[in-house]
């Protein structure tokens, strides 16, 4: 008796334990659902800031990602581009330097988006959704004062290879003008993998469509001025007081595009073009941006079998004979390319990081343009030391077996350049932060439209504030209002899953960013969340 009483005894505590435990569990998992990851909630603004402004319905991403329906099929896809640092492409390592529009996931953005894919994607609530960027089909900013467009083309890049191919454009430009922005427009986004642009004041450039291979210009005088990589946004420098920033197009010159149609895309057609905008005429106060490789090496060989380093330096001996103000840095390799790091050295031997790419991905080349402008002093070396993988093991070599590769202009060959926009310097140049400032006045570029937003929306054109008012609104509604701009840049939460006590709502933008700093003029999009049904307006601030 004592023996069965023990067992039952025991039998029911442990029993009981596992209750304890079934509940405990219970509790646990309801309590994580709870707080778990929504795209509503969470995700979709990690997706709007980092993944949309390619993957939209007018973007060079094969499959948007703009809401949750378009988004959470491709779960599986996404979860192994973003586990792998696949995507959002972004080569720069953030550690050593910080750039404008800045591409790359957060450590906790990349946990929070990869726990909501193993968790099954759930949606949330609809109305609590962030209102969604608007991209804009064409250009985003307008048409400006030259066109110059490619003669249509198809590309020739089979299954096993890539098309790359160049045209010397004329530009009739009749007097030399001023550049203040520029935008290229990919004729076919799906089919444009890249695209450099560079100006010939000597018109000698030619254009090289035969061999597929054609890495850039063969006139020494043709300087790059800017570059398009899905994602990009058009190069705008700063405009207004208290930086006006401008480079100098000669009468005549030539513009040259070198593009690059990814493997596959053979058949497809293409006639991408750029836009200049050029300051009036007569326009005083303008600084002079200079475009150059200001680091090269034309001097290399690059054995078979073998990672070679190679480096340059700026100047060759002693160190800069004036301070500089330095806004870009466009490190450029070809397929053998391993990995560059450059930098500069000041007089008192502290070390200016302009950028380490630890991974070159020839596929994803771009300038890019720093947070804040970066001093390089009088009396400073600049320096540029890379790696290139010139082994069977290097998936992208054009040559196998390996052969010796020396510096050239096709893309077989291999480049060790690092271009940048750089100027005289001028005290505070430091202080500036060009990702504010790089936005044009684009006043005259787009016409305000009301996209079937709920709001009226006045004064647009707007200077000191813009009210937007609704009528048709009830009680117990939830309504989110945000503001981007034209590059689909989060600026403003007017209201964010606000439930409606009344029947009309009046808001007002004072035209100030989530951190209090006034916008820069331009062309910004109202984006409306009511009940989860989006609406959106533009609106332009003088």
């Amino acid at each position: 008796m004592f023996f069965h009483y023990l067992f039952s005894t025991l039998n029911k505590i442990v029993i009981a334990t596992n209750m304890n435990k079934l509940l405990i569990s219970m509790l646990c998992l309801a309590a994580y659902c709870a707080n778990a990851q929504t795209w509503s909630d969470d995700v979709a603004e990690i997706v709007y800031n980092k993944c949309s402004k390619c993957h939209n319905s007018n973007g060079v991403g094969p499959f948007p990602l703009t809401t949750y329906s378009e988004t959470s099929p491709m779960a599986s896809v996404l979860y192994d581009a973003i586990a792998q640092n696949e995507m959002p492409p972004w080569p720069p390592n953030n550690n050593f330097q910080q750039y404008s529009h800045d591409r790359s996931l957060t450590p906790s953005e990349k946990t929070m988006f990869l726990d909501w894919i193993s968790n099954g994607t759930p949606e949330g609530n609809p109305a609590n959704t962030p209102p969604p960027p608007i991209f804009p089909s064409g250009s985003l900013l307008g048409n400006g004062d030259l066109e110059v467009q490619i003669p249509t083309y198809m590309s020739k890049a089979l299954s096993n290879g890539d098309d790359y191919v160049c045209f010397a454009m004329p530009s009739n430009l009749p007097t030399d003008r001023t550049i203040r922005a520029v935008e290229i427009v990919p004729g076919n986004r799906e089919t444009v993998h890249h695209a450099l642009i560079y100006i010939d004041p000597s018109g000698n450039s030619v254009t090289d469509t035969i061999g597929g291979d054609c890495g850039g210009p063969s006139s020494p005088d043709a300087k790059l001025v800017m570059g398009y990589t899905p994602g990009s946004s058009p190069l705008t420098l700063p405009s207004q007081a208290p930086l006006k920033l401008g480079m100098t197009m000669q009468a005549n010159s030539q513009v040259y595009f070198a593009m690059h149609y990814p493997e596959g895309s053979y058949g497809t057609y293409d006639s991408t073009k750029v836009i200049f905008h050029f300051y009036p005429q007569g326009e005083t106060g303008i600084r002079e941006v200079i475009t150059e490789p200001v680091l090269q090496n034309w001097s290399m060989v690059i054995p078979p079998d073998q990672i070679s380093p190679v480096s340059a330096q700026y100047p060759p001996s002693g160190g800069l004979p004036y301070d500089i103000s330095i806004l870009s840095v466009f490190p450029h390799m070809h397929l053998l390319g391993r990995d560059m790091k450059v930098y500069g050295i000041q007089p008192n031997l502290d070390t200016l990081k302009l950028i380490d790419m630890p991974h070159w991905d020839f596929e994803w080349q771009d300038f890019y343009f720093f947070k804040n402008i970066q001093k390089a002093e009088s009396g400073a070396t600049l320096y540029a030391e890379g790696n290139y993988d010139n082994t069977s093991g290097n998936l992208h070599n054009p040559n196998n077996p390996p052969e010796t590769v020396y510096a050239g202009l096709n893309t077989s060959d291999e480049m060790f350049l690092v271009y940048s926009h750089y100027m005289l310097y001028n005290p505070g140049d430091e202080t500036y932060d060009l990702e504010e400032l790089m936005s044009l006045s684009t006043e005259e570029l787009m016409n305000p439209s009301n996209e079937g937003s709920i709001f009226s929306v006045y004064p647009n054109p707007f200077s000191d504030g813009v009210n937007l008012f609704s009528p048709s609104v009830m009680p117990g509604d939830i309504l989110s209002v945000y503001v981007y701009d034209s590059q689909g840049k989060l600026i403003k939460r007017l209201l964010n899953n606000e439930t409606l006590n009344s029947t009309d709502i009046s808001l007002e933008w004072n035209g100030e960013n989530e951190v209090g700093t006034m916008v820069s003029t331009g062309l910004y999009m109202i984006s409306v969340n009511l009940n989860g049904s989006f609406s959106h307006h533009r609106i332009i601030k003088r």
